[in-house]
């Protein structure tokens, strides 16, 4: 359920592992650029004002560390040395309490909390389903001639062990326990929004006044462009018609996040249909009502956790959940890429009215 680079930033740019300067803010702060490859499995950007080159690198690494802090604490295919986390979970905690972060137990108090918000369409003890297909897919991109499903027998016996109340946590021990031996955490839907909202809540305290933070496109804004106090944001949001010649849309933004859910970019092919990677928990299915669902809210780990139940929704389910929710707004882009936007998404549009 990871999410695909949908959402970039409209100005940044594509330079590996460096940084440099583009202009100079009212207050004497020059604009700098960073980009990296080597968190979360994704391409990502940071644009921030500073004072100097130098005073930009160090509060970068900074950035960086703590970012990548949470990246092994969250990953859920790696062990680290000296570090308990997801992984060591998934293979441990069905033989008894396992000790672990603070930050492990909020992240899946979290996630039990979008369980309930998404009535159970965002389900982080879905990994025995999700393997299975991840398995196919990786199966049929190897060798596309024999592309095949996975046998709906072996889903149905998977999802019998996905139960959120199978996840057993301890805040006040700080332990995680599976009662159901059987179950796999995949925090993929959540995990590194929830990442991105911790660590630039932290920079915006602890290094930059303004900054736009794209996380594979889980993008994360505060301040100002040209450190200002007045120029917003622009977001460019990715058109998920991969023919077209521009973004699905412009967003001005500050202190909101982005985050969007599409079926364009990780998929495979079975007998001439796509199938995309987000997995419908009701039907064991790749979803199929829409090509992209964006999100603007000022929480990148509901954005996150959002955009992943909205594709599993129709059109008309999304906007009734979204109109209950204050400070939320979504664009639906069906598989025609017409666009449906809630009530209030338009007053971000570039050009528009703030």
């Amino acid at each position: 359920m990871k999410k695909s680079f949908c959402v970039i930033l409209a100005l940044a740019f594509s330079l590996v592992c460096c940084s440099c300067t583009d202009s100079l803010s009212n207050n004497g702060k020059e604009r700098f650029s960073s980009s990296f490859f080597d968190l979360f499995d994704t391409a990502s950007s940071v644009i921030a004002y500073d004072n100097s080159q130098k005073d930009f690198d160090k509060h970068f690494e900074q950035f960086h560390k703590k970012l990548e802090e949470y990246y092994r604490l969250y990953d859920i295919y790696n062990s680290y040395d000296d570090v308990v986390n997801l992984y060591t979970l998934n293979n441990q905690a069905k033989d008894g309490p396992v000790k672990v972060d603070g930050r492990i137990i909020d992240l899946l108090e979290y996630c039990k909390y979008v369980y309930d918000l998404s009535t159970g369409r965002t389900n982080i003890c879905f990994g025995t389903v999700l393997s299975i297909w991840s398995q196919s897919r990786k199966r049929g991109i190897d060798n596309p001639d024999e592309a095949a499903l996975p046998d709906m027998k072996e889903l149905k016996a998977a999802a019998e062990h996905t139960g959120i109340d199978s996840l057993v946590i301890d805040r006040e021990k700080s332990t995680v326990y599976f009662s159901d031996p059987a179950i796999k955490l995949d925090v993929g839907a959540v995990a590194k929004g929830y990442a991105v909202r911790e660590v630039c809540r932290w920079a915006k305290e602890n290094l930059w006044s303004s900054a736009a933070i794209s996380i594979g496109g889980n993008v994360c804004t505060f301040g100002y462009k040209n450190d200002d106090g007045k120029t917003l944001w622009n977001i460019g949001i990715e058109n998920p018609d991969l023919s077209a010649n521009d973004y699905l849309e412009n967003v001005k933004i500050t202190d909101l996040s982005v985050v969007t859910s599409g079926d364009y970019q990780r998929y495979y092919t079975v007998d001439g249909k796509r199938y995309c990677h987000i997995i419908n928990t009701e039907t064991l299915m790749p979803s199929e009502y829409m090509s992209s669902v964006s999100v603007i809210c000022d929480d990148s780990a509901l954005g996150d956790a959002l955009s992943t139940t909205l594709f599993n929704m129709t059109i008309e389910q999304g906007k009734k959940m979204i109109e209950k929710m204050q400070g939320v707004e979504a664009v639906w882009v069906d598989k025609e890429y017409n666009k449906t936007y809630s009530a209030g998404f338009e007053k971000y549009i570039e050009g528009q009215k703030q």
